[in-house]
């Protein structure tokens, strides 16, 4: 199966990851400015019970601003998702997307660029929390 992103498996359990990725994000430049918790929004649509999972929403505002200064239509993959969630282990897996791996940075070298910088900054956020 094709990876979609960069993961990390973390020694420390959910609600230490939760705590430790924002601060992560915030060192490369990143803020939080989405977070959907999918358990509780499965449990409430659908009364499904579903492992400790959230949804960030990361934004580089400069990075962004430079995306979409390229292309407009990049706006459909802001803000870039970093993604935690508890292991059948109990411990956090931390996975970030690679925006190198859309088409709009293969069909764009101005948004390749953008997506290359955004890459190697979400990398180095894992490597931290590695």
């Amino acid at each position: 199966m094709p990876t979609l992103g960069m993961t990390r498996t973390l020694d420390i359990g959910f609600d230490e990851a939760l705590t430790r990725v924002p601060e992560a994000l915030k060192t490369e430049g990143f803020g939080v400015l989405t977070e959907v918790d999918v358990a509780a929004t499965l449990k409430k649509k659908l009364d499904i019970d579903f492992r400790r999972y959230r949804i960030l929403g990361a934004c580089n505002p400069p990075l962004a601003h430079k995306a979409l200064s390229a292309s407009l239509e990049v706006g459909l993959m802001l803000p870039c998702n970093v993604v935690v969630y508890e292991g059948d282990d109990g411990k956090a897996v931390v996975s970030a997307i690679d925006p190198t791996r859309t088409v709009a940075a293969q069909e764009l070298p101005a948004v390749k660029e953008v997506a290359e910088a955004v890459r190697d900054k979400l990398g180095r956020v894992l490597d931290q929390l590695s």
